[in-house]
């Protein structure tokens, strides 16, 4: 399947911005402002005082703790360190393709550096986490080499999937760079290049969001939080982590939010048609229900995925999202989601009875979160990502889970 798919392309044609000529607090000021005036709306997270690296997604201590079960050959995270070893991602003879411009319309058409961008970003990772676990030095430098390419290039992203390609890959290049930046003992002399590269290549693109299906917004604040805690920047990791809030609120409902789903003031969905409408049609809301379940569960698994490494960031950051509606969202979104992954019959009510599978392998770190570190019975949840273990890659943003958050108390 074509993972760029149409979300009504016109609504959201590339526009230029400028590279954040207005004044950043300015703008967040204003947005928050608004944020707040709308009711149940909640304020948003404070960046940390301290950010903490290696800190995007995966802390150090949760490396450590991979590192020493893969070093005892214990399972799953032995074979889901074999399974990153043996991938494509891994390969030290990888040589990365970059461009200055990587145009990326929906369906993947037309696709100019799209998949390498993507692919590229995930090796990075997959190098860095190689380098960690085995302290075989090739793997970092292999990772740096593909950083390096790509910020000694890499000047603009076009057409109508440019935020979500932009989004896709700054989510991996700030965890490859964080575990490089913070944990390798050797030098990497264009360290401040790619930081650049993040603060006026990607961070511009993403950091204002998007009006389209949630899957988007919710992968662009991922990339937009993570590339804020590599550059410590405090303002645009607030900005973003605001809009995530927002967002997350709007993507999965729980009965307590009333009638109809929560929404981002922006879309201006103001009435129940316009809401069910943009819910694929979904007239009857359940909690765990998402806006993209009815359109199909690969989608719909982009967006939970976004949501729980978002909330993983945040704790290593020093604040708990778990334990907010963030977290009880994505509890309810991933029971909801997996019970019907795992084949139970599709109700009349629900999508007209029928769904689109395949989730993705995206359960293991919500699920490590609430079920092992706050103790919550997740019995679809647990299922579903015991059976699909050892957790591989999407091949857009989403690596090796298993073995850097399956049962993991770091």
């Amino acid at each position: 399947m074509a993972p760029h798919m149409p979300d009504t392309p016109a609504a959201h044609r590339r526009r230029r911005r400028p590279a954040l000529l207005v004044t950043v607090a300015a703008a967040t000021a204003g947005l928050v402002a608004g944020f707040l005036s709308w009711p149940g709306a909640h304020p948003a997270e404070a960046a940390p005082t301290t950010f903490v690296h290696p800190g995007v997604t995966v802390s150090k201590s949760q490396l450590d703790f991979a590192r020493g079960k893969v070093n005892a050959g214990a399972q799953p995270w032995k074979g889901a360190f074999d399974q990153m070893m043996a991938s494509k991602y891994a390969s030290l003879s990888r040589t990365a393709t970059p461009r200055a411009t990587v145009e990326c319309g929906s369906y993947s058409n037309p696709n100019y550096g799209c998949t390498d961008e993507r692919e590229d970003a995930i090796a990075a990772y997959t190098d860095a986490l190689a380098w960690y676990i085995t302290r075989d030095e090739r793997y970092a430098k292999k990772s740096i080499e593909l950083m390096d390419a790509w910020s000694a290039v890499i000047k603009d992203h076009t057409n109508s999937n440019a935020p979500l390609q932009t989004g896709w890959a700054g989510s991996s290049w700030p965890k490859a760079a964080e575990i490089i930046k913070y944990t390798y003992t050797g030098t990497w002399a264009n360290s401040g290049r790619f930081a650049t590269m993040l603060r006026n290549v990607y961070l511009p693109e993403i950091i204002n969001g998007s009006n389209s299906n949630g899957n988007w917004e919710l992968s662009m604040m991922e990339a937009a939080i993570g590339i804020s805690v590599f550059l410590e920047d405090k303002t645009s990791y607030d900005k973003a982590m605001s809009k995530f809030r927002t967002r997350t609120a709007a993507y999965v409902y729980l009965s307590s939010d009333g009638s109809v789903p929560k929404t981002v003031p922006s879309q201006n969905l103001d009435t129940t048609a316009k809401i069910v409408n943009y819910w694929q049609g979904q007239s009857t809301f359940v909690t765990g229900l998402t806006q993209e379940t009815c359109r199909d569960f690969t989608h719909t698994g982009y967006g939970i995925s976004a949501i729980s490494h978002v909330a993983e960031t945040s704790r290593i950051q020093g604040q708990d999202l778990y334990g907010t509606d963030v977290g009880e969202r994505l509890r309810q979104a991933l029971g909801f989601q997996s019970k019907y992954q795992l084949g139970e019959a599709v109700p009349s009510w629900l999508c007209g009875g029928s769904l689109k599978l395949g989730l993705g392998p995206i359960t293991e770190v919500g699920y490590n979160a609430l079920h092992n570190r706050l103790g919550i019975a997740m019995t679809n949840t647990q299922k579903l990502t015991e059976q699909n273990r050892p957790a591989g890659s999407n091949n857009l943003f989403v690596a090796w889970e298993t073995l850097t958050h399956g049962d993991n108390p770091s």
